[in-house]
């Protein structure tokens, strides 16, 4: 076997500590080369490639020119001269293929060069660099290669972590500013936002640590690795790697609700009929929840048994309080449970957490009763209805009555007037209104008419 060169050497360092692959830095380094002899020694409608070789430290440089139809280049040059002219132009479709002097040749140029070139063929015209470049075209290819050393690293590090996305990977903290907390990750850092931290768990520089790789963004500045420690996810991947069932597919967790650092309920189901789903992931002695939940800080685990009747997974989700009876609401997704009373704050949970984790776990809105407490409820919603039947009856014979005194009062008005009219007439007076009153006295006797009417019918 042939002995490396002593260059080959260094660019495969630089991979190492870059973690970039070899094919990589060999491409920047023809790059830079071809930007420090177009610096120089370049022209304009050329298009400058180089090819280099590790092993020698040589290079040669190129013209490399695409085989495009002489049309393309004829509609070109009449587009330029209808341009010089004033005249409006068709500029040429989206997706139109554009003639471009500096990386295309015409079909006829190009078997000028090389018998038998054809469309799409590439035609590299070989061009002899100096022995040495000027300092400005050194300066400008080192930059060059920094930059796109930087850049291969940063898309070697993305392409990296994008593919460990929902994973559990280990780290090192690093350091702490403020409330975000920096994770080495060994060839990058990750980091721990405050949201995605358990509350009242310690970072300690130096000290190692297990995270749930939550999302890889592409930023000016590299990668951006968000990592979590209260990520319910990461309770899936820590049962996956603990519970050779769960990573077999044998044993499947439905769902996940977590409230990080205190509890977490998982609900498992088998998929064959000769596995427990809850004893393999307790496992023998609870061995193996008790990694995980030494892993978590001490955080509770849960384990219940998914089932597709509604009732019975949440009275599995209620667990550890023993259930009487649940009524379910389907339109509205809604549950009532029936505890006895000494099983009532254990079903609540402290500060409703019980409740509110097997709620989420199953995807209903539960409420919790006492024993009796949703018959006296029945009770007293009766009581309420029938007083409410009471105060509407009330309510219409008020209205009955103001009715019936409005009627008076009008009726009262009337025979005030008529009264007032037969006096005048008696003193002489307001003859002029005889009409009015003896209209409204002929009224009164065709209502009196009719009321007796009325009574001789009945």
């Amino acid at each position: 076997m042939a002995q490396e060169s002593e260059l080959t050497q260094a660019i495969k360092q630089i991979c190492e500590e870059k973690n970039v692959p070899y094919d990589s830095v060999i491409k920047t380094i023809e790059a830079a080369l071809a930007v420090a002899y177009r610096k120089d020694f370049g022209e304009k409608n050329q298009n400058i490639v180089a090819e280099f070789n590790p092993e020698t430290g040589g290079a040669r440089v190129f013209d490399a020119k695409e085989v495009v139809a002489d049309e393309l280049e004829e509609k070109a040059l009449e587009r330029k001269e209808l341009k010089e002219k004033g005249e409006e132009i068709e500029e040429p479709k989206e997706d139109e293929l554009r003639f471009d002097p500096k990386k295309h040749l015409s079909l006829s140029a190009a078997q000028k060069i090389k018998k038998g070139a054809k469309i799409g063929d590439e035609i590299k015209t070989e061009l002899f660099p100096p022995a040495s470049y000027g300092r400005m075209a050194a300066q400008t290819a080192k930059q060059v290669i920094i930059q796109r050393l930087r850049e291969a690293e940063r898309d070697t590090l993305y392409k990296e972590y994008k593919s460990k996305e929902g994973e559990i990977i280990n780290g090192i903290i690093q350091r702490i500013e403020g409330r975000m907390v920096l994770v080495d990750l060994g060839h990058t850092t990750a980091l721990l936002p405050p949201p995605e931290q358990v509350v009242g768990e310690r970072y300690n520089p130096g000290g190692r640590i297990k995270i749930y790789l939550v999302s890889v963004n592409e930023t000016n500045k590299g990668p951006e690795i968000i990592v979590s420690r209260s990520h319910p996810e990461m309770v899936r991947r820590l049962f996956t790697l603990e519970v050779p069932e769960i990573s077999s597919g044998s044993v499947e967790i439905k769902s996940i609700a977590r409230e990080a650092g205190s509890r977490t309920k998982i609900a498992v189901v088998s998929n064959q009929k000769n596995i427990d789903p809850v004893g393999s992931c307790v496992g023998q002695r609870g061995t193996r929840v008790q990694t995980i939940i030494s892993e978590l800080g001490g955080e509770k685990i849960d384990i219940v048994e998914y089932s597709e009747d509604p009732i019975k997974f949440i009275t599995n989700a209620l667990s550890p309080a023993k259930i009487l009876n649940i009524k379910i609401n389907e339109e509205d997704k809604t549950a009532m449970a029936e505890v006895k009373e000494d099983q009532l704050s254990l079903a609540i949970g402290k500060a409703g957490q019980n409740v509110r984790l097997a709620a989420r776990l199953t995807g209903w809105k539960i409420d919790i009763v006492g024993e009796g407490q949703e018959r006296r409820g029945e009770r007293k919603d009766k009581k309420l209805e029938q007083e409410k039947i009471t105060d509407e009856k009330k309510e219409e014979v008020k209205e009955i009555k103001k009715e019936e005194t409005i009627d008076d009062k009008k009726e009262g008005k009337e025979k005030k007037k008529i009264k007032k009219v037969t006096k005048g007439q008696k003193e002489g007076k307001n003859t002029e209104n005889q009409p009015e009153a003896d209209q409204l006295q002929a009224e009164k006797k065709e209502e009196a008419k009719k009321e007796e009417v009325s009574k001789e019918k009945q």
